[in-house]
């Protein structure tokens, strides 16, 4: 029988111990010993399946992973220590000197970094493209393309691309194609079912959704998580036996949370689109995004984000941040707490002014991630802010 997103969420556990526990224990150890010098050959020299050494695999990393790939629709998947090691072992793994890989603009700030400056180092070659250019798309493709990276929602305009549509183009170019997760988590959106071959994760945001652990993960085919897994295994960005505990049991809230996060959002971006003192509201489910027909085709929900651009620029933004009594102000998302973040100046900073603008974001934009309080008091709190910083 085809269980339910929730069910799967809660009830994928790794076969229980002679003790029966009902909850995945922790199992903090930084080895495991061999019941004799035969069977620990046969492990290191991959003839026989068991753990060895937590770099290389641990249960609790297993069970996390194994429970996300099931969520994602995907045959496999490795947890890694972040977000960005998810994304940068991707690349380390699946790319070589003389490749080239196409990346939308609209990407985290250190996605960004990682493709312009680092990856150049090894001889590979980088395109980025403006996320809703189909042509543009079409045009970055060359023969010696292995890669496409991209998020969708974008971050932080919260822009969409036809995932199918890009997956098609993907193949047609022997490409792969590479999909940051993060903001709609597999809840509201699976890249797998669109076409996507690989999806990565920052389990640091809604996944583990309470502020508490860095985590990541990679999720795709078999042969693919094989080769990424060799990669890890070996550089040793791999999630702690702590971090997959607790992202294991994050998940099992993922539905619930979400839902609230969604239903938040919305009523925030709706109270934002009317206010005088708002220029323009993004929020994939409001029916005046450009997109809104695209994100409720691919989309269930329309996410825990809202970007908006504040009249007074700059200036009116920071007062406002600062004016802010309930929501927090830092770099991260996906909280049960709200957060309010101004991305020219901290996520986004290290990009160009020119950067900035393609992928649009000015000095006005803000971007909230909704949190799970009472809808009622975020408002009251955007509203006050709003009176006291008006210039």
């Amino acid at each position: 029988m085809k269980r339910k997103f929730e069910t799967i969420a809660i009830r994928t556990q790794l076969e229980k111990s002679q003790y029966q526990e009902h909850s995945i224990p922790l199992y903090l150890t930084s080895s495991y010993a061999f019941q004799s010098a035969e069977e620990g050959a046969a492990l290191f020299s991959g003839v026989s399946d068991g753990y060895m050494y937590s770099r290389v695999s641990n249960p609790n990393s297993d069970d996390f992973a194994i429970k996300l790939a099931l969520l994602e629709g995907a045959e496999a998947g490795i947890a890694t220590a972040s977000g960005m090691s998810a994304i940068f072992s991707t690349f380390a793994a699946l790319l070589k000197s003389g490749d080239h890989i196409i990346a939308s603009k609209s990407i985290f700030g250190s996605s960004h970094h990682v493709i312009e400056n680092i990856l150049p180092d090894w001889g590979i070659e980088y395109s980025f493209v403006n996320i809703k250019d189909e042509a543009a798309w079409n045009k970055a493709f060359k023969q010696h393309t292995k890669l496409v990276f991209l998020e969708s929602p974008a971050n932080p305009t919260l822009d969409l691309i036809d995932m199918q549509w890009l997956a098609n183009l993907c193949h047609q170019n022997d490409a792969l194609l590479v999909v940051d997760n993060c903001f709609a988590t597999p809840y509201l959106q699976q890249p797998v079912s669109l076409g996507a071959d690989i999806v990565v994760h920052s389990a640091t945001k809604f996944l583990d959704g309470q502020g508490r652990v860095m985590g990541g993960a990679i999720l795709s085919s078999k042969k693919i998580i094989e080769k990424c897994h060799s990669f890890i295994q070996k550089s040793g960005p791999t999630l702690s036996p702590f971090n997959s505990w607790m992202l294991s049991k994050s998940l099992e809230t993922l539905a619930v949370r979400m839902d609230r996060h969604c239903d938040n959002a919305l009523a925030l971006a709706t109270y934002l689109e009317s206010h005088p003192e708002i220029e323009q509201v993004r929020y994939p489910f409001l029916p005046s995004f450009e997109q809104y027909e695209l994100a409720k085709r691919q989309m269930n929900k329309g996410g825990g984000l809202v970007s908006c651009i504040i009249k007074g620029g700059v200036e009116r933004g920071r007062k406002f941040l600062n004016s802010l009594e309930l929501h927090s102000l830092t770099a991260n998302l996906g909280d049960t707490r709200s957060i309010a973040t101004h991305p020219a100046s901290t996520t986004h900073s290290k990009l160009s002014s020119a950067q900035q603008e393609e992928v649009g974001i000015i000095p006005g934009l803000l971007r909230f991630s909704v949190g799970l309080e009472h809808i009622d008091d975020i408002i009251a709190d955007v509203e006050q802010a709003l009176t006291k910083s008006k210039l």
